[in-house]
């Protein structure tokens, strides 16, 4: 007959765990896309509200823009990059120039560093001509990005940020990942809260 000492000691080896196994650190970080890194991007993006407009030409890009425009006056139309001011111009999609504004603005129209597939977001920072201001004050932030600055994870983003930026980088390096959202208060979601209510992307 065993010992209170034993029975106690008994009970204690018994509930020792074994060791637990070591983590494989080369095991990936992420889970594998499976899909193409457009449509990726657009399903996670649209998850959390935000709009994608894939589209397969400057002719499809421009349609696709006007309609998101068309309730927009086009004095509250901004664009602050000369390279979107002379697509905007060429397709008679009329804006104001963001140091020239005279009218509040309803919608602000960028280019973005890279978009990230794996969680739908799109790098922007202060080298870009809109500098801090114009991918936040706006109600929609309008995005025009190219199919080469998709990239798949945040650390491949972050690699080629340095890369574009390899003797400084920009003062600001944000993520956007769909339109401002706070539920503070008693936990009711209100979009827009801190930032633009809309975010619409086009990827060509």
């Amino acid at each position: 007959m065993a010992t209170a000492r034993e029975e106690i000691l008994n009970r204690l080896k018994n509930a020792i765990h074994p060791e637990p196994e070591m983590p494989d650190f080369d095991a990936p970080v992420y889970h594998a896309i499976e899909r193409s890194l457009g449509q990726a991007f657009k399903e996670n993006m649209e998850a959390v509200n935000g709009s994608v407009y894939l589209c397969k030409s400057e002719e499809e890009l421009v349609e696709k823009l006007k309609t998101v425009l068309q309730n927009i006056p086009e004095t509250e139309v901004v664009c602050a990059e000369d390279e979107l001011q002379e697509l905007l111009a060429k397709n008679g999609i009329q804006h104001q120039n963001f140091e020239n504004r005279q009218q509040a603005i309803e919608a602000g129209i960028t280019s973005c560093e890279f978009l990230v597939a794996h969680t739908g977001s799109v790098m922007v920072s202060s080298a870009l001509l809109g500098g801090r201001q114009l991918s936040v004050y706006p109600p929609q932030h309008i995005v025009i990005a190219r199919k080469d600055q998709l990239v798949d994870y945040l650390h491949t983003a972050y690699a080629k940020i340095r890369e574009k930026y390899p003797d400084q980088l920009p003062s600001q390096i944000t993520l956007v990942t769909g339109p401002s959202r706070t539920a503070d208060i008693e936990k009711t979601l209100v979009m827009g809260a801190h930032g633009p209510r809309e975010l619409h992307v086009f990827l060509y």
